[in-house]
């Protein structure tokens, strides 16, 4: 259980931060922005779930803790060194990415197939899931780019991934099961 009776300690005065295993690094490196951007893509959830009720509202919450598991996930360099841990590092599941894509295969089954781009828009609850998609999609290119140089949890990137294909489909259904969809008009502005 964590216990949080203060909540400074000045250990980042001097612009670093304890990653999961207690390592020190820079509060810019690639790490600490990937799981800080997963954070960020929590909040930005937290305000859609203002404008949300019953089933989306349910999932929703299940994503933020799920976000929670993928920060956890993500703090935790090493993986190889797992085994080795005091106790077990949380690491996020395939389950938690199938249960993104059967939820995503549930809302789809209700919409009419997209014949244009849509803009983020429509609803306050739909707007606000577009944010929740874009960050998470830049969450999921600073896990990439980690990727590219240090060990991650694969399941952490297809998470990242789906999550915002879930976002945008939670977003069609909340513009009225996509009637209300804000279509792009190309060149519209010339």
């Amino acid at each position: 259980m964590v216990v949080l009776n203060k909540i400074y300690t000045r250990t980042g005065d001097t612009g670093e931060t304890a990653l999961g295993n207690g390592t020190r690094v820079a509060k810019n490196d690639p790490r600490v922005a990937a799981y800080g951007t997963v954070d960020e893509t929590n909040a930005t959830v937290g305000l859609a779930r203002l404008h949300a009720t019953g089933k989306i509202d349910r999932r929703l919450a299940r994503i933020q803790n799920d976000l929670f598991d993928l920060g956890a996930d993500l703090c935790r360099p090493e993986m190889d060194k797992d085994a080795e841990a005091d106790y077990p590092p949380l690491r996020l599941a395939v389950t938690q990415v199938e249960r993104l894509e059967s939820e995503i295969d549930d809302m789809n089954e209700t919409l009419e197939p997209l014949r244009s781009f849509i803009l983020p828009g429509g609803t306050a609850l739909s707007a606000h899931l577009h944010l929740c998609r874009t960050v998470s999609r830049r969450a999921e290119r600073l896990a990439v780019d980690l990727s590219q140089n240090e060990p991650v949890n694969p399941a952490a990137v297809k998470y990242l991934n789906r999550l915002s294909d879930w976002f945008f489909v939670a977003a069609r259904i909340a513009n009225n099961h996509g009637a209300d969809d804000v279509l792009w008009v190309p060149g519209a502005n010339r």
